[in-house]
C-alpha cells in the first residue's frame, strides 16, 4: 500500500512540473477546452489495467478543494481518451453531483492501492436540483471519463488505476 500512494504522489509531482497546458510543447497533445473561469489542472495519464488488456487516459488533476469543486463544470465535449483524476489525500465517501456539467460521465472511484471499488454513469445537469451520486463505498481517488467509455474498455470493478510519470 505504501508503495502505491509513493508511486502516486511521485506521478503527481512528475505531472504538476511537466504540465503542458503552457504551450511551450511543440507536441502537445490534444485535450478539451477547458471553460472561462476554470481554474488550472495539471496534464497527467492514468493506466487503467483490466488484467487482459490496458488502456491509456490523458487526464486533468484536480487535487486542490477548489480544483475538485470544479471538475468538469461547462465543458461541452471531452477527446474518448482523456478525463479527470480526482486525488484525495484520505480516505472518503463523499457523493459526486454534476451540477452545470453539460456531459454525460461515467466515473469509477478507487481505493489506496488503486483497485476500482465502484463504478457509476453520471447524468447532466444544468440546474438545481442536481442528484447526487454516492458510491456507498470509501475511497481515495476518482475517475471520470465520458459515459460508456469503462463498459468500451471493459472495465470493471477490481481493475486497477494506476498513475504514469510525463515523458517529455
Amino acid at each position: 500500500m505504501r508503495r502505491f500512494l509513493s508511486l502516486f504522489l511521485s506521478a503527481l509531482i512528475l505531472v504538476g512540473c511537466s504540465d503542458s497546458s503552457n504551450g511551450n510543447n511543440e507536441e502537445s497533445e490534444p485535450q478539451a477546452t477547458r471553460p472561462p473561469g476554470s481554474p488550472e489542472f495539471a496534464r497527467g495519464r492514468v493506466l487503467i489495467d483490466t488484467g487482459g488488456n490496458s488502456v491509456l487516459i490523458n487526464v486533468d488533476v484536480a487535487e486542490t478543494d477548489e480544483q475538485r469543486a470544479f471538475g468538469l463544470m461547462h465543458r461541452e465535449s471531452m477527446p474518448d481518451d482523456e478525463g479527470m483524476l480526482f486525488v484525495f489525500f484520505e480516505e472518503t465517501t463523499s457523493a459526486f453531483t454534476m451540477r452545470n456539467t453539460l456531459i454525460p460521465l461515467s466515473i469509477a472511484f478507487f481505493d489506496f492501492d488503486g483497485e476500482i471499488v465502484k463504478i457509476l454513469d453520471m447524468e447532466p445537469c444544468e440546474a438545481e436540483p442536481c442528484p447526487s451520486y454516492d458510491p456507498g463505498v470509501t475511497y481515495r481517488g476518482a475517475l471520470e471519463v465520458n459515459q460508456g467509455a469503462f463498459d468500451e474498455w471493459g472495465v470493471e470493478i477490481g481493475d486497477s488505476v494506476n498513475p504514469l510519470p510525463r515523458s517529455e
